[in-house]
């Protein structure tokens, strides 16, 4: 089985890269360069000026183009082409890295049958989430020049849920150690995980709407804790960018909750858990500590655009404390397999 931990791991990763290269195409504002869903020709790229010509006239006819980069030329447009390439390119090798090995291991019968079928399930929640993807783009090429916000998010949960649930799969492969954690330690990690996850959710929706701009200060956002006006028109919203305040504020305010309920996890649990549970516990004080400096970081210092670099390694901190949270949900409940 250690060749299947290998592929598992390998799809961890490369799930992980693949949401670090979807937070570089957010922020370069490059998701809708490309205006077709094309899932096989669409792997190779323009390859002389004509196809260029070509595919830049496609994103002529985008919202996009008509309503905020009408003065691109064509050496503007591939730089914004190329990330959004690549992002399809590296989500298309995922789907080889994984099927290929699939089948190989199915016809080798290195696979018991539950796990079969957990990795079926694997393959349909990646297709589906190649889907929401061209749903997103598709839904900010016309009308509104970016996608919609809540369709960015779901394609975001997606992806983390891919990634969560390949590390439930690694984890349980092998595993048939018993913990000795106390009984709370279990019920407590749920919780860790359900906020970092919905701070995530929160986070997808900052950039979505891009809230991170609206607010450059912390800890408060224009001198009080809570802006004057927040959440008086809720119901009279009809688009989630006109909530960018509310956003903004949740994000720092479930951000510090998720950090000050870690801390008391590990303090909570420091001295009753299994050593293993211990290690966890104190990664992942380390990552929210790091996670929520990354926060104020790239809040702070991007006067007319979120920094890119800061940006990412604030998305991707935050899914490796989500990876982190999961071990310790696993780990914590005494188990033999899944």
């Amino acid at each position: 089985m250690r060749a299947v931990k290998i592929w598992l791991w390998t799809g961890v990763i490369m799930v992980l890269v693949q949401v670090a290269l979807g937070g570089i195409t957010r922020l370069t504002e490059s998701g809708l360069s490309i205006t077709e869903w094309d899932v096989l020709m669409g792997s190779m790229p323009p390859m002389n000026a004509g196809q260029w010509d070509a595919e830049f006239e496609h994103y002529k006819s985008s919202a996009q183009f008509e309503k905020v980069n009408s003065d691109f030329t064509v050496e503007q447009f591939k730089h914004i082409y190329w990330w959004e390439y690549i992002h399809r390119l590296w989500a298309r090798l995922i789907g080889f890295v994984f099927l290929i090995p699939f089948i190989v291991f199915l016809l080798q019968k290195k696979l018991a049958r539950d796990l079969k079928w957990k990795l079926v399930l694997v393959l349909f929640l990646g297709g589906l989430q190649g889907f929401v993807g061209w749903v997103m783009v598709a839904s900010g090429l016309d009308g509104d020049p970016w996608v919609d916000p809540s369709k960015l998010t779901i394609h975001l949960l997606l992806a983390l849920l891919v990634y969560i649930y390949l590390l439930w799969l690694v984890f349980s492969i092998g595993d048939h150690s018993k913990t000795a954690d106390h009984p709370a330690t279990h019920k407590a990690t749920k919780w860790v995980f359900g906020l970092v996850l919905f701070q995530i959710a929160l986070g997808g929706l900052m950039a979505g709407t891009d809230a991170g701009m609206v607010y450059k200060t912390w800890p408060l956002m224009s001198g009080r804790f809570i802006p004057e006006g927040a959440f008086t028109h809720l119901g009279s919203a009809d688009k989630l960018v006109q909530l960018t305040t509310e956003i903004n504020f949740l994000h720092r305010t479930v951000g510090l909750v998720v950090a000050l309920l870690i801390l008391r996890f590990w303090w909570v649990n420091r001295n009753r858990t299994s050593a293993r549970m211990q290690q966890i516990a104190n990664m992942l004080v380390v990552l929210v500590l790091v996670q929520v400096a990354l926060g104020v970081l790239t809040l702070t210092i991007g006067n007319s655009a979120i920094p890119i670099f800061w940006g990412v390694c604030h998305q991707l901190t935050a899914c490796i404390l989500l990876g982190f949270a999961t071990a310790a949900m696993y780990f914590s409940k005494q188990r033999t397999n899944i």
